[in-house]
């Protein structure tokens, strides 16, 4: 493995240039969260320009960057926006801290990088999309994308490690529960707004323990969001939000049905219905993926998600050969420790740009 010097009396950064390492902890300094991706993207094509990229901002706001004129287009889709809370940005050895690190600008900067090593290799286009608002649940960076592109093959930019290949993700349904009723006094039977919105939860989590098979891919699993509760004296209310992650095959119509008959006396809102995505093993794009990583001397494997990310919005729509990567732990997303390896960056970086070069071969 090749080490090259971050700079003169730095800490020497096994397989990543002190440039690549510098596009990351720029992209780190600027705060993106959803919405509030437009200095990002800005920064992010200037720097694919520098790099030898056509390069602009779609209609959007997702940073696009391009390259390459003849044969079939790899379309490599991360995002750009974060989830909320700051993590000062600082090194400690080897680790490289910051909101992003690792979801997903981590695996955003080594799709630029590695696309700058490859250059305009002949016979593949590369287009590198910085998406917006993959965070919340309107990713209309990534539903705006299947409208501009039409790949013949997709990586998703996602923290994976850099020696596995994640091949799909549950679904997803957000739920809304809101309830009003008149002011009850404590010492009453009847519960309060309170009680039923705690009751509510309890019936969501009993039902979803009917859907599921024997690995929690498989399984419905809810996760209670927030709730809130109070009183203006007159009139109690309560405000539950939870999540639900989808298994496979998960028919959400009659969810809704079922969710809705929980609570008769209530409100019950949906949103962001994205079904659960799952890619097959044999294509060329896991096969390429397969042999580069085994190349870096590492021993592949494949991973299935509990979360969500842009590969349920474009996946059914491209329909073509389609995996998730990215350098990081994954069990580190949204966390106030939130930090990458350098080494395992530029270890993620070659793996790319061999993965991509051999989808010229034939792999």
């Amino acid at each position: 493995m090749v080490s090259i010097a971050v700079e003169e009396g730095a800490a020497r950064v096994a397989g990543a240039s002190a440039e690549e390492v510098a596009l990351l902890e720029g992209m780190l300094e600027i705060d993106s969260l959803s919405g509030q991706e437009r200095p990002l993207a800005e920064f992010l094509c200037a720097a694919m320009e520098a790099r030898g990229m056509r390069a602009h901002i779609d209609a959007v706001g997702n940073a696009v960057g391009e390259m390459g004129t003849d044969g079939p287009l790899a379309v490599l889709l991360g995002h750009m926006d974060t989830a909320p809370g700051h993590v000062p940005v600082r090194r400690e050895g080897d680790l490289l801290y910051g909101r992003g690190s690792v979801d997903a600008k981590g695996p955003l900067a080594a799709f630029v990088c590695a696309a700058a090593r490859l250059g305009a290799h002949a016979g593949l286009r590369l287009a590198v999309i910085g998406a917006v608002e993959e965070e919340s649940a309107s990713s209309c960076g990534a539903r705006h994308a299947t409208t501009t592109h039409w790949p013949d093959y997709c990586i998703i930019g996602e923290p994976s490690r850099w020696d596995r290949v994640t091949l799909g993700y549950k679904g997803r349904l957000l739920v809304d529960y809101r309830m009003q009723q008149g002011t009850v006094h404590s010492a009453a039977a009847h519960p309060t707004a309170a009680q039923r919105a705690v009751e509510f939860w309890n019936e969501v989590a009993a039902l979803t323990r009917q859907y599921g098979g024997s690995r929690e891919f498989e399984r419905l699993s809810p996760t209670l969001r927030s709730i809130h509760a109070e009183s203006d004296g007159l009139c109690d209310s309560a405000h539950l939000s939870l999540s639900l992650r989808l298994p496979p095959g998960c028919d959400t119509r009659e969810l809704r049905v079922r969710l809705r008959a929980l609570a008769p006396d209530a409100e019950v809102h949906f949103a962001g219905d994205e079904p659960a995505h799952r890619a097959p093993k044999n294509t060329p794009l896991v096969r390429s993926f397969l042999s580069a990583i085994r190349a870096r001397g590492g021993t592949p494997a494949f991973a299935l998600k509990t979360g969500t990310s842009d590969m349920n919005i474009v996946g059914p729509v491209w329909n073509c050969p389609i995996a998730a990567y990215g350098p990081g732990d994954s069990s580190l997303d949204h966390t106030p420790d939130e930090h990458l390896s350098l080494a395992e960056y530029g270890d993620a970086i070659a793996v790319l740009q061999a993965t991509l070069a051999g989808l010229t071969a034939g792999s």
